[in-house]
This record gives structure tokens, sequence and C-alpha cells, in this order.
């Protein structure tokens, strides 16, 4: 199994299987570790593979209308919460594991614990979006 055999198998996945580019990715690899590492053959003609189209995913956003309607449906702890996780971007569970020690005020930022990734970052208190001494 050659370069033309390998680019008309890959092109056959985006074509007709229509797999993910990720899928084609990984079957690409697989094939190139087979040569290498099991077969011991090198290929030497750049592959012309056509690549599945990546689907272009588009962010789904509230507006200020829809917020404050939320926002109207709660209170208490969970409407800070809310306000929290909407003004500074926090994530669920960074919100959930914040402390008092976590807040600067002067500073206008919160310190994330333990975030994505397991590393510590601050995290501003506003995005624009809304003021959290606005609850």
């Amino acid at each position: 199994m050659g370069a033309p055999e390998i680019t008309a198998f890959l092109t056959h996945l985006a074509v007709e299987k229509k797999i993910s580019a990720s899928t084609q990715t990984q079957a690409l690899s697989a094939l190139r570790f087979l040569d290498h590492a099991v077969l011991q053959i090198a290929i030497e003609e750049p592959l012309d593979i056509v690549r599945p189209k990546k689907p272009e995913r588009l962010p789904v956003v509230l507006t200020k209308d829809e917020v404050h309607s939320i926002f109207r449906q709660l209170s208490g702890d969970y409407l800070l919460m809310a306000r929290l996780l909407y003004g500074s971007g926090l994530r669920l569970m960074e919100c959930l594991r914040l402390r008092v020690k976590d807040l600067d005020f002067g500073q206008r930022q919160i310190v994330v614990r333990d975030g994505k990734g397991m590393k510590d970052r601050p995290q501003a208190l506003t995005h624009g979006r809304l003021l959290i001494t606005d609850y």
C-alpha cells in the first residue's frame, strides 16, 4: 500500500463516509505508524488528501433582556451566583468553590483556585456585561 492507496482511502473516508476531520487525522496517524513502525517503509510522496470540512458553529448568546428575565426569576444566593457567572465569566464549579479570601474588591478581581487545568488565575469581576455591584 503506497501513497495513492492511502490518499484514496482517506479521501473515501472524508467524502463518502463523511467522517470528522479529527477521525481522518487519527486514521492518517495510524497508517503512518503502520508504515513506519510495523512495515518499516516510508511514504515518500506527499499525500493529496481531501479534508472534511469543519462545521461552523455559531455561539448561543442571550440578549440583555433574556438575561434580565432570568435574573428576575432568581433570588438570594442563586441570583448572586448567576450574576457572578454572567458578569465575570466564571465556570460553574469555579463559582461553587469560591471562598471569601478569593475576593479582592480593591483590585475588582476574583482569584480562581484549581480552575480548568488545575491552575490558579485572577478573574476580573466584570467583563463589561454586568457589574457585580449591581446585586
